[in-house]
């Protein structure tokens, strides 16, 4: 492992604070607001290990590793998740991505409750697999020079996490990020924190607890009640990227409308000057988590959900200020 920047990061800033990998929302100008507001680690959206395997001599225009492109300056330290259940795949994409992409680490996805990735045997399906997992987590390890790191869920079927880390406890795994939900509870429910301390004895690595944490009071109580190295936040930093900041600090913030807007208009500028503004189709769902909880929020979101034009904003915008 040539920089282990996992243990670097814990020993200099616990708590570690990332900001999770999620499908549709962990784009470039997303997990660059993140940073500004303290993330430590950031994660890309899941990349198939399929397409790359399979689009390999053609890398010049390839879709998927263009969802990796991430900004060296404005990005401390970034992760490429990959899911897929091939072995085989992993390694040639593991390949590409330290290659091409040169992120700080690669992540496998253990955890993902989709159906369409389900029915890949990927994410949480492969979690049931301890055989092929354990085929897979080698692959990549074999595959590159860069910190592995993995995301799991509390249970999928009938394997634990702890059984699944009794399994691969023997592998030089830099990190593990434990959502604290099973496959069947999904994202609903009470996130289990006792899982730390049972899996600890047999992970040598960084912990970072997973799910539930919303705001301030959910976050602390989840590092207490878990004693994880730190957290994996997700949907609680899509409505509040500030969050991040919340948990350094120790005190909550509230950001007026007024910021929020700015927050808003700041994250689709980026993301038109990366992509074009086409890219603010992606933008709009990013949109309508900003925006929980202010006045009027149900019509702003049906605005917010219609703009095609840097230009439609700036009017939204300035007309919700006035009016609020």
């Amino acid at each position: 492992m040539k920089d282990n920047f996992w243990l670097k990061i814990k020993q200099a800033n616990k708590p570690v604070l990332a900001m999770a990998p999620m499908a549709g929302f962990t784009d470039i100008a997303f997990r660059q607001i993140c940073t500004d507001y303290g993330a430590d680690v950031t994660y890309s959206e899941m990349a198939s290990v399929t397409a790359l395997f399979y689009n390999q001599d053609n890398l010049k225009d390839n879709e998927t590793l263009n969802l990796l492109r991430w900004n060296k300056k404005r990005e401390h330290k970034f992760v490429v998740q990959l899911f897929g259940s091939n072995p085989e795949h992993f390694a040639v994409a593991t390949k590409i991505v330290s290659k091409e992409i040169k992120p700080h680490g690669i992540d496998i996805n253990f955890g993902c409750p989709v159906g369409k990735v389900l029915k890949q045997g990927s994410g949480a399906e492969l979690m049931k697999n301890l055989k092929q997992a354990r085929a897979v987590i080698e692959a990549v390890l074999a595959s590159t020079s860069l910190p592995v790191s993995i995301k799991i869920r509390a249970q999928s079927g009938d394997v634990t996490a702890l059984e699944f880390i009794k399994s691969i406890s023997d592998l030089p795994v830099a990190a593990l990020m434990i959502h604290g939900r099973t496959l069947k509870q999904g994202f609903v429910g009470a996130p289990d924190f006792s899982l730390v301390e049972k899996i600890r004895p047999y992970f040598n690595g960084v912990i970072l607890m997973n799910g539930g944490v919303v705001d301030l009071e959910t976050a602390q109580a989840a590092l207490h009640l878990s004693g994880a190295d730190g957290l994996g936040l997700a949907r609680g930093a899509l409505a509040r990227p500030w969050l991040f900041q919340e948990i350094k600090e120790g005190k909550s913030t509230e950001y007026s409308q007024a910021q929020i807007s700015r927050l808003l208009y700041q994250h689709a500028s980026s993301l038109v000057k990366l992509k074009g503004e086409g890219a603010l189709v992606e933008w709009r769902k990013h949109a309508c988590w900003y925006v929980q909880g202010l006045p009027g929020a149900s019509k702003l979101r049906s605005q917010l959900v219609q703009v095609s034009h840097l230009s439609e904003l700036e009017n939204i915008l300035q007309s919700y200020d006035l009016n609020n």
